[in-house]
């Protein structure tokens, strides 16, 4: 008889403490610059994908989204939400979880958590953007927005992009207080410059590189025009579902516009106030030389960033890749395994006993009753 290998039918789980300890393993830049290399070359392959825009549910706290994609050896989704108010009740605004499977046989290969790997690869996106877009001297960021992916995008775009001085301001002086703490206490950060700022004008006056991550989902105009120096690159995060917005669109008219996935961020992006015809390029397209980044030295560029999911995708290759090269995460029998695979009641069939021919089921097992909704 001709043997049969069975396939590998664990799931790699891992955990927000798995994801932290690959960071404290390799450190905060190289995690994100080997981000960033698996985000570059996944883009530099954009037509190898089936891609769509994310599937949102709107309700009047938030939303939640599932994000998937796949190329001819991979799929993976992220479930993730948006939730302002959460921080009142101990939760984060943003949480979220990911899947990375075999196309080949559709078996789940990876579980892990995407609440901080999020953060993570945003950062890395940013600066991904940054390199082909801002000025090649840029030193000072404006960073607008101080919440829970704030250290993430200042980190990035110092260790990855040479920024030696960042510029904060939020309305919540508690954010940028944390902001503060978080950025002095590492001793990766000595060369950094941190200013404290009384406005985003203040923030953005001069400024080489302005990034925009607030979270509030209302049309605002964080940015407007006047406000931006010329050559300035605008790297604008936060705004990410319909009817959010951060940049005036005199901003956006008067620059050179940049998005990940057209269809989408016309819907969830600044670029949801601008009329259909409005041009913009993809970044892939700049990143693969087929169209020009920033014309001129005077030039302002915008990445209007509401993150896709090929980013998701490329994070979670990575992940599988490094947790297994360190030896992290925990395998989970997420998918049965059995004998006979066409035969899935076999989970669930009654034990005989061999003696008596009657069931060997023990104590009876009650339905338990359906919970009350309320």
């Amino acid at each position: 008889m001709k043997h049969v290998t069975q396939p590998c039918q664990k799931t790699l789980f891992l955990s927000p403490s798995d994801v932290a300890g690959l960071v404290h393993n390799q450190g905060m830049a190289a995690t994100l610059q080997g981000l960033e290399a698996y985000i570059r070359q996944d883009f530099s392959r954009w037509s190898s994908f089936d891609k769509s825009a994310r599937l949102a549910s709107h309700s009047p706290d938030g939303v939640i989204e599932l994000m998937p994609i796949a190329d001819g050896a991979h799929y993976t989704f992220k479930y993730v939400n948006g939730h302002p108010k959460n921080t009142s009740q101990g939760l984060p605004t943003v949480m979220a979880f990911g899947v990375l499977a075999d196309v080949s046989t559709g078996m789940p290969m990876l579980l892990s958590e995407l609440t901080l790997a999020t953060a993570l690869r945003t950062a890395a996106t940013s600066v991904l953007a940054a390199r082909a877009l801002a000025r090649p001297e840029s030193r000072v960021m404006a960073l607008i927005g101080n919440g829970a992916q704030s250290e993430f995008q200042a980190l990035a775009f110092h260790h990855l992009l040479g920024i030696k001085e960042i510029r904060l301001y939020d309305t919540d002086a508690a954010a940028t207080a944390k902001l503060m703490r978080n950025l002095q206490a590492n001793p990766d950060t000595a060369g950094l410059r941190l200013r404290v700022c009384a406005s985003s004008a203040e923030a953005v006056f001069d400024a080489d590189i302005v990034t925009t991550i607030t979270a509030d989902k209302t049309q605002a105009a964080i940015i407007t025009a006047g406000m931006l120096s010329p050559g300035t690159h605008l790297n604008a995060v936060g705004g990410d579902c319909p009817g959010k917005t951060e940049i005036h669109p005199e901003v956006l008219a008067a620059a050179k516009v940049f998005v990940e996935y057209e269809p989408q961020t016309r819907v969830e992006g600044d670029l949801q106030q601008m009329p259909p015809g409005f041009a913009v390029t993809e970044l892939w397209q700049v990143l693969a030389g087929d169209a020009t980044g920033r014309d001129s030295a005077a030039q302002v560029t915008v990445f209007d960033s509401v993150g896709f999911a090929l980013e998701d995708f490329s994070a979670l290759r990575y992940l599988y890749a490094q947790a297994r090269g360190h030896g992290l995460g925990q395998s989970l029998p997420l998918i049965p395994r059995l004998e006979d695979p066409k035969d899935l009641y076999q989970l669930v069939r009654p034990a005989f006993s061999s003696a008596s021919g009657l069931l060997d089921a023990g104590a009876p097992v009650r339905p338990v009753a359906e919970p009350v909704l309320e």
